[in-house]
């Protein structure tokens, strides 16, 4: 079994339910062992859309990264998630940002991921569970990379 951090987005519909309903399909095939506050954001790349709720999740899991993967498109696909443009408005998002200290390089899946140091909105729901996380590559823990941040981009706790 590995320890995985997810992080969980939606910015359309009632994204409240939106993360709950993917944490709910997320427990069918892992084990959540914790999951952070949920917090409202400030758009970023594409800011002309509503703001989204986040968090972020630690899960254990016996399936490799790129069958997590494939869950996790499959999840997306069943809450009806539509192919779009990158950074556009979505019901859901989830995307695998640690697979234990694994670096994964494979098609479409770069572990760990590669924007989470620029992205408050991952950094503050990660720092929230797992403060001292190391990140495997950069080699620093979660709270370093969040003090480190240089963005004025809001993360609102709900």
């Amino acid at each position: 079994m590995v320890e995985v951090f997810i992080a969980i987005g939606s910015n359309l519909g009632n994204r409240e339910s939106n993360i709950r309903t993917a944490l709910q399909f997320l427990r069918e095939k892992v084990t959540v062992l914790k999951i952070s506050s949920t917090y409202e954001t400030e758009p970023m790349y594409v800011e002309d859309q509503n703001w989204f709720l986040n968090s972020v999740a630690k899960i254990e899991t016996d399936m490799s990264p790129i069958e997590l993967l494939r869950y996790l498109k499959d999840v997306e696909r069943r809450m009806g998630r539509e192919k779009r443009p990158r950074y556009s408005p979505r019901i859901i998002d989830l995307d695998i940002l640690f697979y234990g200290k694994q670096v994964v390089i494979q098609n479409d899946l770069m572990i760990p991921h590669p924007k989470i140091q620029e992205r408050r909105f991952v950094l503050v729901p990660l720092v929230e569970i797992e403060p001292d996380y190391v990140h495997p590559t950069l080699q620093r823990k979660a709270s370093q990379l969040l003090s480190e941040l240089n963005s004025d981009k809001a993360v609102i706790k709900r």
